[in-house]
């Protein structure tokens, strides 16, 4: 009998949506499972109210990694206002992390390069490190 059940789904957050942000990934249902905290190759901007990360290069954007459902997938895809054929203001991106010493495929949303125009880049990678 085949498995019907859907490879587990895993998500980088690096603003926002990390525990304690305005947008707490563990406020949505169903609630998600909190895997590690991590990091991955890119620049992060301030855009204001929330970051951007641009992927790639020499820097380190911080944040947590968390297990979650097509359900909750589809919300953050909506959140995050990702449109059909990139068109939206983030990309939903995959990236592979070591997590344990293992490769772990993470979703991560990048914004759109025009976004980020005239934005300052966040040296530390960290949104809650900012200021």
């Amino acid at each position: 009998m085949p498995d019907s059940l859907p490879a587990p789904r895993h998500v980088f957050v690096y603003g926002t949506l990390r525990a304690g942000g305005s947008n707490d990934i563990a406020r949505f249902s169903p609630a998600p499972l909190r895997i590690a905290d991590g990091a991955i190759a890119g620049t992060l901007y301030d855009l204001g109210a929330y970051p951007g990360a641009v992927l790639g290069g020499e820097g380190r954007v911080q944040g947590e990694i968390y297990r979650i459902t097509p359900a909750l997938e589809a919300q953050l895809d909506v959140l995050e206002e990702v449109g059909p054929d990139d068109g939206g203001e983030y990309i939903k991106r995959e990236v592979q992390l070591l997590v344990a010493g293992a490769p772990l495929a993470c979703l991560v949303y990048e914004i759109q390069p025009e976004r980020i125009a005239g934005r300052a880049p966040i040296a530390s990678g960290d949104w809650f490190r900012r200021g």
